[in-house]
């Protein structure tokens, strides 16, 4: 195997692609109780139109299939669930869907490898039929259904709507009600055969493991041995610009939620930029800024704010999210302070203060086995490597956070989403 070591957390890595092309990762923890595996394809709800290989015909899914793929993984011949086979044997097993990837996993203290036998037969095994696929139909429409009652979901979503025109980032992860109605057994089979294929997966453990023996525990249960050609994904070319400067809908809660969006591009260094962008957020928003004190003292703010940067090989964008009586006076002083900080600079022991609080963050991450996995995974299909963060961390200098500000978080690429009351 692969070893790659990182002094910083005392880490290492074991890195193996097996034959059948599946990339195993193992981190190590020795002496620690909770044993935690993850495992996926680079499939998530973006990937909607591909080109199959050996055939020139363009493939289109309804919006929803990756998400709907999830939910009937865990189907069985027998009947019976493996979520539920799982769960009596004393596991935490659970699945998700993101906009690039879906994953599998499951934590355990005990019966580790008996859970192992049951999670690698249905990763591997899918069962799909007429019946079985109708019925979740009306689970995830439910799920779908919900969602739209949810003006935290629904104050992301129409940022994101706001930000990008064509690209399916925009498309809710389940998709709609409509769109998964076309959703056929045949359509699920054909999804997974091409892109659930080992070449496009990786796999993370973590956990009081010796590295080669769980890798050996793996290959006994491996069943899939053929390595296919994955498909062409086709995306549609996303414009620069923003979509729609803003969107304002009505729902039912007591406070005004808001969304401040900044749309970005996938391009340079994207570790060196998430780690700046990550700084550059606390330092001008977050709970130790100047404006967050004075819009907290003031009532404007009601509660933290919620700094994130999300990105993939597709797209990235940095979302500013709370909940105020007055969103747009948020949205205002925030405007302020970006171009504030433009025109006068980072302030030094700020940045230095909230550069030291972020990388206390990197390594908080590497307590948890749970974090630690879903972080390599994440990252991988991002063609990037975890320990990267804490390797390019000293190469953040405030200059270059300061050209990083005035490349971003620009007015032009900046969107409005608001959700108020009914009254």
């Amino acid at each position: 195997m692969n070893i790659i070591e990182n002094d910083k957390v005392k880490e290492k890595l074991y890195i193996e692609k097996l034959e059948n092309g599946l990339t195993v990762m193992i981190l190590p923890r020795k002496n620690v109780r909770k044993k935690y595996i993850i495992c996926g394809p680079n499939f998530g709800s973006i990937d909607n139109k591909f080109i199959i290989p050996g055939n020139d015909k363009e493939t289109v899914l309804p919006d929803g299939v990756a998400h709907f793929l999830e939910h009937k993984m865990f189907e069985q011949r027998t009947g019976i669930n493996s979520l539920d086979t799982l769960t009596a044997i004393g596991v935490n097993a659970n699945a998700y869907t993101t906009n690039d990837h879906t994953a599998y996993l499951y934590e355990a203290t005990d019966n580790f490898y008996e859970a192992l036998d049951e999670y690698m037969d249905y990763i591997q095994n899918p069962y799909y039929t007429d019946e079985n696929v109708e019925k979740e139909k009306g689970i995830i429409s439910q799920e779908i259904n919900m969602y739209e009652d949810y003006p935290e979901w629904q104050v992301y979503l129409n940022a994101v709507k706001c930000m990008y025109k064509d690209l399916p980032i925009r498309i809710d992860i389940a998709g709609t009600v409509e769109s998964i109605s076309g959703i056929t057994k045949e359509m699920l089979y054909d999804s997974y055969n091409n892109f659930y294929t080992p070449s496009n997966m990786v796999m993370v453990i973590c956990g009081d493991f010796e590295p080669n023996q769980i890798l050996e525990e793996i290959k006994k249960r491996i069943t899939i041995k053929e390595n296919k050609e994955l498909p062409k994904r086709i995306y549609p070319v996303e414009q620069e610009e923003i979509n729609e400067k803003e969107k304002v809908v009505k729902m039912e809660l007591s406070n005004p939620l808001f969304a401040i969006g900044f749309k970005d591009k996938v391009e340079g260094e994207m570790v060196k930029k998430h780690i700046a962008i990550e700084v550059i957020l606390n330092t001008l928003f977050g709970k130790s800024s100047k404006l967050y004190k004075e819009l907290t003292d003031d009532n404007t703010l009601l509660g933290t704010l919620d700094l994130e940067y999300e990105y993939s090989k597709e797209y990235a964008f940095i979302l500013i999210t709370g909940q105020s009586r007055e969103p747009r006076k948020v949205y205002d002083r925030i405007n302020e302070e970006i171009q504030k900080v433009i025109e006068n600079g980072l302030n030094d022991k700020d940045f230095e203060r909230n550069k030291k609080k972020i990388y206390g963050d990197y390594i908080t991450e590497y307590n948890s086995v749970e974090n630690s996995a879903k972080m390599f995974l994440a990252d991988y299909f991002k063609g990037v490597n975890s320990f990267e963060y804490l390797e390019e961390y000293n190469n953040v200098t405030k200059e270059y956070a300061e050209s990083i500000l005035k490349e971003v978080l620009s007015l032009d690429k900046e969107v409005l989403s608001i959700v108020v009351g009914n009254e």
